[in-house]
């Protein structure tokens, strides 16, 4: 594990570009078999204590951007729990011992988000865990291309929904009972939120609802002192992407943004950071920043 961490370190001094390497995984999709492997140390983020005592509960925090995020929280003090599906419990495993390398307690709760009892449990468990909960990141996603809108059955239609927007509402409903004052929501919107994918409907409309959904959970609490924002990244190297495109696709995964390569989860995780720390982001609720690459044209 250590030797595994330590080349991931080594590897973030540069960016692999397109094209990737040619792979598929069945999915859900492991972390530990993409190669590259997504880098998620941040190495040259320093922290300073802007999540100092607090705790924060991350769906899909086992890899790509929650395993990213759940690094870069543990580095501004806060403790981590990772919900995350049982297959995906060897990557589960590599997050634990990252946070646990800075300093601070993870635990990972098995299960599935499109269960709102699981949901409940969950929360509930990590309450009991750190006695506390203050910050909620919306993470866990499904995603599947589709040639034409007569390939997606209803049964893919249906999990994309309660994975993507489902989860979110799920989650947030159970935290609230215990996110205090000045504590925060992070959702995951995504690009295609904004603009579209004629390969993937029903994710994009699960995007762009967890964007409406941002701004409107946003207003709703505004008077319980609770911040609501969303990250919406543009295409970023991680196990969603190599578990569901063919590997031809990934290899040109990102290729067409300015920036010619996907990004990396650690260049992602640094605005997860900005909207749950109110030393950064203490007046901005309902937001949606994008992380594109270079690309200008979301909004």
């Amino acid at each position: 594990m250590a030797k595994e961490m330590e080349s991931n370190n080594k590897q973030s001094g540069s960016r692999p570009k397109n094209p990737m390497p040619k792979q598929k995984q069945e999915r859900p999709g492991i972390e530990k078999k993409v190669t590259p492997r997504p880098q998620y140390e941040a190495p040259n983020y320093r922290g300073s204590g802007k999540l100092k005592d607090r705790a924060a509960i991350i769906t899909g925090g086992d890899s790509g951007i929650g395993r990213a995020v759940a690094v870069l929280f543990a580095r501004e003090g806060a403790d981590i729990a990772i919900v995350h599906l049982p297959a995906e419990k060897i990557d589960a495993k590599e997050t634990i011992a990252a946070v646990e390398a800075e300093g601070q307690t993870c635990i990972s709760i098995a299960g599935d988000v499109t269960d709102s009892k699981f949901c409940r449990r969950a929360v509930e468990k990590a309450k009991k865990e750190f006695g506390r909960l203050d910050i909620l990141v919306n993470n866990a996603a499904f995603q599947k291309h589709q040639k034409a809108i007569e390939d997606i059955s209803d049964e893919q239609f249906e999990k994309t929904f309660r994975t993507n927007i489902f989860g979110y509402f799920y989650m947030a409903k159970a935290a609230l009972k215990y996110i205090p004052e000045d504590g925060a929501i992070v959702n995951t919107g995504s690009i295609t939120g904004f603009e579209g994918s004629k390969e993937l409907l029903d994710y994009s409309a699960t995007k762009g609802a967890i964007h409406a959904f941002t701004k409107s959970l946003a207003q709703s609490l505004a008077e319980r002192k609770i911040r609501v924002n969303c990250v919406s990244p543009g295409p970023v190297w991680t196990p969603l992407n190599v578990a569901d495109k063919d590997p031809d696709e990934v290899a040109k995964h990102g290729a067409d943004t300015p920036m010619k390569r996907p990004g990396q989860p650690e260049e992602i995780a640094p605005a997860f950071v900005f909207f749950a720390s109110n030393a950064d982001s203490s007046y901005i609720s309902g937001e949606v920043m994008t992380v594109l690459g270079g690309e200008t044209r979301a909004g």
